[in-house]
């Protein structure tokens, strides 16, 4: 059975085995594919095939494996990278949303989207589901913080911000919010610890900023309108996907509503600047968004990879001369990125 999967889930292309490089990976999550994007061409180089559902994604620490939530199955997929072959399905406790996995590569978490929620922690050893932590609500996003030591998750549906402790595998805090928790991305201190959670809400078009220290919401920043999404029926999440350029120096947060990217200064939070992203036309009707969702950079931070859900395509943005500069056609409804960097 075991060969027969593998036969199944195997890549249509060959993975790249550069040294010193990175990939861009991004989910199909209408589709049944992952498609990986090398930024020197921003061209696709890879397709692993056969995956249903795809929805989260994240790497061993060494690049040699791929974890993908899989939707359909309730697994935790892991796929073999160079070849794209499907290594195991690790069966979860219930219908999984995103993951990380942890920076010691020894755990990858897993946040499960149905009541009453929880927290799967897969042992990356064994492939077995290790441990089953309760939170506050079915989860929708999950986070390792860069230092390790803590994994951050939100609840659409309770509006609660849970902080588990990765060493005691304990709820340690919990911060209610007005709205849905959708999306986050953090600022880091100098010593890689975490100084703020910036937090996309529903019903939002912008997002709230948590001091992680004080555990509480001190600043909401609110977007421009550019009279996208009620057609597209995303005002229910007008602002669904952010990321902290890896030198800290930058947070970019897309827009459904505007149908581009915003650009703000770090620490000060201020704007400066916007890259409007390909409108969808069709005759007879109003141009409608892209639907931008979720972010990843190259690891210099030059350049910014924003999954297009409306447009089966990923956008590349030049983030020093704030402009849109190549758009990458992927699979059906792509949502979730992420960035490979081999060493």
């Amino acid at each position: 059975m075991r060969q027969l999967l593998a036969a199944l889930f195997t890549a249509v292309f060959a993975a790249p085995a550069a040294a010193d490089s990175a990939f861009i990976y991004v989910t199909n999550s209408a589709g049944d594919s992952i498609h990986v994007i090398d930024p020197a061409s921003n061209k696709v180089v890879q397709v692993i095939a056969g995956i249903e559902g795809a929805h989260g994604i994240d790497f061993s620490p060494d690049g040699a494996r791929v974890y993908v939530s899989n939707e359909a199955d309730t697994t935790l997929d892991v796929f073999d990278r160079k070849s794209g072959r499907l290594l195991d399905k690790v069966k979860l406790s219930g219908h999984p949303n995103n993951i990380a996995a942890t920076r010691d590569g020894g755990r990858v978490v897993v946040g499960i989207a149905q009541e009453p929620g929880a927290l799967d922690i897969i042992d990356t050893r064994t492939l077995k589901l290790a441990k089953s932590i309760p939170v506050q609500g079915r989860l929708h996003n999950v986070y390792v913080t860069a230092d390790n030591r803590y994994v951050v998750t939100g609840s659409i549906r309770s509006k609660v911000l849970t902080v588990i402790d990765l060493a005691t595998e304990q709820v340690v805090w919990q911060l209610l919010l007005d709205e849905g928790v959708r999306p986050m991305t953090f600022e880091n201190a100098p010593d890689g610890s975490t100084r703020r959670i910036f937090v996309q809400l529903s019903n939002l078009n912008g997002f709230a900023v948590v001091d992680f220290r004080e555990r509480k919401e001190v600043a909401r920043i609110t977007l421009p309108d550019r009279g996208f999404g009620v057609q597209e029926r995303r005002m229910d999440s007008p602002s669904h996907g952010m990321g902290v350029a890896p030198d800290g120096k930058t947070l970019w947060v897309t827009s459904i509503a505007a149908n581009a990217v915003f650009a703000y200064s770090l620490p000060e939070l201020k704007l400066i600047g916007e890259a409007a992203l390909p409108a969808q036309k069709a005759a007879g009707r109003a141009p409608i968004s892209a639907v931008p969702n979720w972010v990843t950079f190259t690891p210099d931070s030059k350049r910014l990879y924003i999954s297009n859900a409306a447009a089966r395509s990923v956008s590349v943005v030049d983030t020093q001369a704030i402009k849109l500069i190549a758009t990458v056609p992927v699979g059906e409804v792509p949502k979730r990125i992420n960035t490979l960097v081999l060493r």
